[in-house]
């Protein structure tokens, strides 16, 4: 039986562990021009933000689509990242290349809780081969099925019809999300999480993406 090995991107595949809020504060913005809005100053703070509560509330004494507004401010985060990896000011790990040798020897997969449009960017900006390519939708519903929640690995698992694998993060969240959907998981240690006590249930513990081969003939995936 073929294993699949999916990776998250923030923390294992591009440096630092989130998106900057910089980025969806200037997205919120550039999406309420487009619709015309004026909000006030704390309606404008809570737009930038990620409370969709306050945000549909906002949306409608401001006349505005709340979903449209939400899919404006992921389209524009999406845009601004995509500058931000092309002009250097988000860089890359250095160990990535072993995504690369990983690819020619089994499935692989990307996972993310970004969203979808910088995960497919991100692949093909990198030229990833992978298999599956998931990340999360620019609707409130899709934002509310990031992980801890399983929804996009076992989206990935069932479009690539394998149920054995390993999930690779760098947070307890991507941890408790692949066990949830039935893999054995892998946390990668990074500048930012190299205090971290392992996460409880992971099954490994590297110290860089070149263990992961380690991990596949462990998991007994041959391809």
């Amino acid at each position: 039986m073929t294993t699949a090995v999916l990776f998250d991107m923030d923390g294992v595949i591009l440096e630092g562990p989130r998106t900057e809020p910089d980025v969806y504060a200037n997205a919120a913005d550039a999406a309420l021009v487009e619709l015309e809005a004026d909000p006030s100053p704390s309606q404008r703070r809570d737009f930038r933000r990620h409370d969709y509560d306050r945000i549909r509330d906002h949306c409608v004494d401001l006349d505005v689509d709340p979903a449209e507004f939400w899919r404006l401010k992921e389209t524009y985060a999406s845009s601004r990242t995509h500058d931000r990896l092309r002009d250097g000011e988000r860089g890359t790990y250095d160990d990535i290349d072993a995504i690369r040798d990983l690819a020619d020897r089994t499935t692989v997969g990307l996972v993310t809780n970004n969203r979808h449009e910088t995960a497919e960017f991100v692949a093909d900006y990198l030229g990833f081969d992978f298999d599956v390519v998931r990340g999360r939708d620019p609707t409130f519903e899709g934002y509310d099925r990031r992980k801890p929640d399983p929804y996009y690995i076992e989206e990935a698992l069932d479009a690539l019809d394998i149920t054995e694998g390993v999930y690779v993060g760098d947070s307890p969240k991507d941890v408790v999300a692949g066990r949830a959907a039935g893999l054995e998981t892998a946390f990668v240690r990074r500048p930012h999480n190299r205090a971290r006590e392992r996460p409880a249930n992971a099954t490994y513990d590297l110290e860089s993406l070149q263990e992961v081969v380690d991990v596949l003939e462990s998991a007994g995936g041959n391809g």
